[in-house]
């Protein structure tokens, strides 16, 4: 990834701003956040084990109305509580810029958790969810290419209906975040 994000820090809000200036979903984002427990303390012990990186950044494209950033974010930033690295929330719509070098099958999807270094370079990125989940949506779009066809939005509903469902009721989903969280974090 040759993408420099220098500019963009401390561009940012802090989470506990994102979180206090939700207008939707607020209660929600909350409530997941809540809900977070480390389930392996091998995990959780790898994540404060990068205490001690304090060359790593972590810029977060969000926006308030997205489910995927209700239910994903709440698990990232619990995970990157233990690593106590710099975290930034970039609203998306403020940082279109931004989010146009880190599309999703050519397409604006959030979150993206964007790991880099202190001078700016992109070292890992993760999201806009689980692989489990995005497979769902990555079949989707092969197999409907053309957003104007008739029956796109009936189909898109169903594809959405089936990632809700890969995500499940509870809370398995964040253990599946937290250990790809850590491949990513693993690989830098």
């Amino acid at each position: 990834m040759s993408a420099n994000v220098a500019e963009k820090f401390r561009k940012g809000v802090k989470p506990q701003d994102f979180i206090q200036g939700m207008t939707k979903n607020q209660e929600a984002f909350q409530d997941w956040y809540q809900k977070f427990s480390w389930e392996s303390e091998e995990d959780r012990q790898f994540f404060a084990s990068l205490r001690h990186r304090d060359d790593l950044r972590c810029l977060i494209l969000a926006a308030d109305w997205c489910g995927d950033v209700v239910r994903n974010v709440p698990v990232v930033l619990r995970a990157l509580e233990e690593t106590e690295m710099p975290v930034e929330i970039m609203i998306m719509e403020e940082h279109l810029d931004l989010m146009d070098q880190f599309l999703t099958m050519g397409g604006r999807a959030i979150p993206v958790v964007i790991f880099a270094d202190t001078g700016g370079h992109v070292l890992a990125k993760w999201g806009p969810r689980p692989k489990h989940v995005q497979a769902v949506m990555t079949a989707f779009k092969e197999q409907n290419p053309d957003r104007t066809a008739p029956d796109y939005e009936e189909k898109i509903k169903v594809a959405r209906a089936e990632m809700l469902a890969q995500y499940g009721e509870g809370t398995g989903y964040q253990q599946v975040i937290v250990k790809e969280l850590r491949e990513v974090l693993s690989s830098i």
